[in-house]
């Protein structure tokens, strides 16, 4: 009895420590994605393009709510969070030599009071477009294949080898890369900044490898999944976002979302 308390409260730990940073890596890009169920509902006024995307747990959380909805005469995916934190993810394959720019949009009512992605215990935000890529995990520091390891072990899934994000940061500046707190492979690069823009469409195109080299410092490989994703675990709080459309537009353009 004393064991499995023991076993259990370990494994609690573990997830706690790993933070939001690898398993949002692993559930992103991981090579074979398993069969979930979630939360997303449609509704068939909402014409996503929604088929080839899953809702995606992350291992203790509670699940975010991703649904398809009409609003402001458009579609789009809302995203609900009480106290939770998961994402919704379509894997693809995306050679280097075929990376262009990417386009997407998102709505956030409002931002989350105290939150700050530079620090563990406060890494929530309304609004993340998450890219994971492919790469020689033998480059990878010692501790970070531990932290894979780890996050293999929880989830059964290998981390990509690198993560970037599109964020909206209360404080940090536009143009700056967080690192996340426990692994410097997820990097977030804010888009968006403060609360002036709050509660209106924002439309963005990314240069995806060059953001990846500001990202990094290095040349990206193969881009192996996206997703989106708004928590509010750590802060304990509720929130909400909406994601437009999501397209890659390179040598072989496509939308996503």
């Amino acid at each position: 009895m004393v064991k499995n308390v023991l076993g259990v409260s370990l494994r609690r730990w573990r997830l706690r420590s790993m933070g939001w940073g690898v398993c949002a890596a692993v559930m992103t890009g991981c090579a074979s994605m398993p069969s979930v169920e979630g939360s997303a509902q449609g509704s068939a006024a909402a014409s996503v393009q929604a088929d080839h995307w899953l809702p995606v747990p992350l291992p203790g959380k509670a699940r975010t709510d991703y649904r398809p909805v009409s609003i402001d005469g458009r579609p789009a995916i809302h995203a609900r969070a009480a106290c939770s934190a998961s994402m919704w993810r379509q894997q693809l394959r995306v050679p280097p030599q075929d990376l262009g720019r990417l386009s997407f949009s998102w709505k956030v009512p409002a931002l989350i009071p105290g939150a700050d992605l530079s620090a563990s215990d406060t890494d929530d935000t309304p609004v993340r477009v998450v890219l994971a890529f492919d790469g020689d995990h033998a480059r990878l520091s010692m501790r970070n294949r531990m932290l894979f390891d780890l996050a293999q072990a929880l989830t059964g899934e290998v981390p990509p080898y690198a993560t970037l994000m599109y964020v909206w940061e209360p404080k940090a500046p536009v143009g700056s890369v967080i690192r996340a707190p426990r692994t410097d492979r997820v990097r977030g690069l804010v888009v968006e900044s403060g609360a002036q823009r709050l509660g209106r469409w924002l439309a963005y195109e990314r240069d995806i490898v060059a953001d990846f080299r500001q990202a990094y410092g290095e040349e990206p490989g193969a881009l192996i999944g996206i997703a989106v994703m708004t928590d509010s675990d750590n802060t304990g709080s509720d929130t909400e976002a909406y994601y437009g459309s999501i397209e890659l537009r390179g040598a072989r353009p496509r939308r996503l979302l």
